[in-house]
């Protein structure tokens, strides 16, 4: 299977995180039995992302107006 330019990663992303947070994320990954942290942090985050860019999208109206 060849994977096009576009899906190869060569971009690194590198985050910290405190012991309590770690300990989360371990928690979790183990309960829903994930084992690919990686796909997860970055399919996690992009979802969040576009969620929030789709909460954001401009409209016509602003929200008090669509309100009245």
């Amino acid at each position: 299977m060849q994977k096009s330019r576009k899906s190869v990663r060569k971009e690194r992303f590198t985050f910290l995180a405190n012991e309590e947070e770690k300990r989360m994320i371990d928690s979790y990954l183990r309960k829903y039995k994930i084992n690919n942290r990686s796909r997860w942090i970055r399919e996690t985050l992009i979802t969040f992302i576009i969620k929030k860019l789709d909460q954001d999208y401009p409209t016509l109206f602003n929200e008090h107006d669509m309100r009245r």
